[in-house]
Protein backbone atom coordinates (compact mmCIF):
# COMPACT_ATOMS: atom_id res chain seq x y z
CA UNK A 1 0.00 0.00 0.00
CA UNK A 2 1.30 3.22 -1.03
CA UNK A 3 1.99 5.74 1.84
CA UNK A 4 -0.08 8.78 1.73
CA UNK A 5 3.44 11.18 0.97
CA UNK A 6 4.07 8.55 -2.02
CA UNK A 7 0.72 8.96 -2.90
CA UNK A 8 0.55 12.56 -3.54
CA UNK A 9 3.51 13.00 -5.14
CA UNK A 10 2.06 10.40 -7.78
CA UNK A 11 -1.23 12.30 -7.92
CA UNK A 12 0.93 15.77 -8.82
CA UNK A 13 2.86 13.50 -11.32
CA UNK A 14 0.00 12.98 -12.77
CA UNK A 15 -2.16 16.10 -12.72
CA UNK A 16 1.16 18.09 -14.07
CA UNK A 17 1.30 15.44 -17.04
CA UNK A 18 -2.48 15.40 -17.44
CA UNK A 19 -2.34 19.46 -17.66
CA UNK A 20 0.51 19.35 -20.24
CA UNK A 21 -1.12 16.62 -22.37
CA UNK A 22 -4.62 18.57 -22.19
CA UNK A 23 -2.75 22.00 -23.26
CA UNK A 24 -0.99 20.40 -26.11
CA UNK A 25 -3.85 19.33 -27.32
CA UNK A 26 -5.60 22.70 -26.88
CA UNK A 27 -1.99 24.22 -28.55
CA UNK A 28 -2.50 21.68 -31.61
CA UNK A 29 -5.92 22.49 -32.17
CA UNK A 30 -5.26 26.41 -32.13
CA UNK A 31 -2.43 26.66 -34.74
CA UNK A 32 -4.00 24.47 -36.59
CA UNK A 33 -7.03 27.02 -36.33
CA UNK A 34 -4.34 30.07 -37.30
CA UNK A 35 -3.00 28.06 -40.26
CA UNK A 36 -6.18 27.70 -42.10
CA UNK A 37 -8.74 25.10 -40.53
CA UNK A 38 -10.39 28.54 -39.62
CA UNK A 39 -11.68 28.77 -42.84
CA UNK A 40 -13.43 25.30 -42.54
CA UNK A 41 -17.65 25.73 -42.21
CA UNK A 42 -18.34 24.09 -38.96
CA UNK A 43 -14.87 22.48 -38.74
CA UNK A 44 -13.25 25.39 -37.97
CA UNK A 45 -15.16 26.66 -35.45
CA UNK A 46 -14.97 23.82 -33.19
CA UNK A 47 -11.00 23.98 -33.53
CA UNK A 48 -11.10 26.90 -32.13
CA UNK A 49 -13.61 25.82 -29.10
CA UNK A 50 -11.38 23.06 -28.81
CA UNK A 51 -8.56 24.63 -28.52
CA UNK A 52 -9.83 27.70 -25.98
CA UNK A 53 -11.31 24.94 -23.89
CA UNK A 54 -8.36 22.51 -23.95
CA UNK A 55 -6.20 25.48 -22.57
CA UNK A 56 -9.37 26.14 -20.03
CA UNK A 57 -9.17 23.00 -18.61
CA UNK A 58 -5.42 22.27 -18.48
CA UNK A 59 -5.71 25.59 -16.03
CA UNK A 60 -8.56 23.74 -14.43
CA UNK A 61 -6.78 21.00 -13.89
CA UNK A 62 -3.77 22.89 -12.05
CA UNK A 63 -5.81 24.90 -9.89
CA UNK A 64 -8.83 23.02 -8.85
CA UNK A 65 -8.89 21.75 -5.08
CA UNK A 66 -8.27 18.23 -4.86
CA UNK A 67 -11.68 17.33 -3.60
CA UNK A 68 -12.52 18.11 -6.95
CA UNK A 69 -9.94 16.64 -8.90
CA UNK A 70 -11.33 13.50 -9.70
CA UNK A 71 -14.40 14.72 -11.37
CA UNK A 72 -12.41 17.68 -13.02
CA UNK A 73 -10.27 14.74 -14.64
CA UNK A 74 -13.20 12.67 -15.74
CA UNK A 75 -14.30 15.07 -17.36
CA UNK A 76 -11.36 16.24 -19.15
CA UNK A 77 -10.58 12.66 -20.51
CA UNK A 78 -14.05 12.30 -22.23
CA UNK A 79 -13.43 15.54 -23.71
CA UNK A 80 -10.46 14.04 -24.90
CA UNK A 81 -11.45 11.07 -26.00
CA UNK A 82 -14.09 12.59 -27.89
CA UNK A 83 -11.42 14.82 -29.71
CA UNK A 84 -9.71 12.16 -30.30
CA UNK A 85 -12.65 9.83 -31.32
CA UNK A 86 -13.64 13.31 -33.86
CA UNK A 87 -9.94 13.09 -35.68
CA UNK A 88 -10.51 9.10 -36.01
CA UNK A 89 -14.06 9.91 -37.90
CA UNK A 90 -12.19 12.96 -40.06
CA UNK A 91 -9.24 10.15 -41.11
CA UNK A 92 -12.02 7.51 -42.00
CA UNK A 93 -15.72 8.40 -42.83
CA UNK A 94 -15.31 12.47 -42.33
CA UNK A 95 -16.74 14.59 -40.26
CA UNK A 96 -19.32 17.82 -41.24
CA UNK A 97 -18.24 16.90 -44.61
CA UNK A 98 -14.23 17.62 -43.67
CA UNK A 99 -11.85 14.38 -44.62
CA UNK A 100 -8.43 14.31 -42.52
CA UNK A 101 -5.63 12.51 -44.24
CA UNK A 102 -2.84 10.76 -42.26
CA UNK A 103 -0.37 12.47 -43.99
CA UNK A 104 -1.92 16.06 -43.07
CA UNK A 105 0.17 18.00 -40.37
CA UNK A 106 0.48 16.99 -36.65
CA UNK A 107 -1.87 14.16 -37.73
CA UNK A 108 0.39 11.88 -35.41
CA UNK A 109 0.89 14.04 -32.69
CA UNK A 110 -1.90 14.60 -32.05
CA UNK A 111 -2.87 11.35 -32.57
CA UNK A 112 0.00 10.45 -29.94
CA UNK A 113 -0.67 13.36 -27.52
CA UNK A 114 -4.55 12.63 -26.97
CA UNK A 115 -4.49 9.08 -26.67
CA UNK A 116 -1.61 9.22 -23.85
CA UNK A 117 -3.79 12.11 -22.36
CA UNK A 118 -6.77 9.65 -21.80
CA UNK A 119 -4.54 7.72 -20.48
CA UNK A 120 -3.13 9.86 -18.23
CA UNK A 121 -6.13 11.78 -17.00
CA UNK A 122 -8.14 8.48 -17.26
CA UNK A 123 -5.51 7.32 -14.38
CA UNK A 124 -5.51 10.62 -12.32
CA UNK A 125 -9.02 9.93 -12.28
CA UNK A 126 -9.14 6.87 -10.71
CA UNK A 127 -6.68 7.65 -8.38
CA UNK A 128 -8.04 10.74 -7.17
CA UNK A 129 -11.49 9.26 -6.66
CA UNK A 130 -10.68 6.19 -5.05
CA UNK A 131 -8.13 8.22 -2.93
CA UNK A 132 -11.17 10.50 -1.99
CA UNK A 133 -13.44 7.64 -0.73
CA UNK A 134 -10.45 6.35 1.45
CA UNK A 135 -9.55 9.83 3.07
CA UNK A 136 -9.33 9.67 7.03
CA UNK A 137 -11.30 12.73 7.36
CA UNK A 138 -13.74 11.26 5.11
CA UNK A 139 -14.26 8.53 7.78
CA UNK A 140 -13.64 10.49 11.03
CA UNK A 141 -10.47 8.55 11.66
CA UNK A 142 -8.19 11.54 12.25
CA UNK A 143 -7.26 12.41 16.10
CA UNK A 144 -7.92 8.41 16.94
CA UNK A 145 -12.08 8.78 16.13
CA UNK A 146 -13.82 5.50 15.31
CA UNK A 147 -15.32 6.01 11.54
CA UNK A 148 -18.80 7.52 11.18
CA UNK A 149 -21.50 6.10 9.16
CA UNK A 150 -22.57 8.26 6.37
CA UNK A 151 -26.35 7.95 4.57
Amino acid sequence: MATDRTRRAAVLVLRTAAAGLTATMGAIHLSLWADGYRDLATVGGLFLLNGVLGCLLAVALLLTPYRWLGPVAAATALFTAGTLGALFLSLTTGLFGFEESADADLVRPTIAVETAGVLVLTTLAVAALSHRHHHPRDRGELHGRAPTRRR
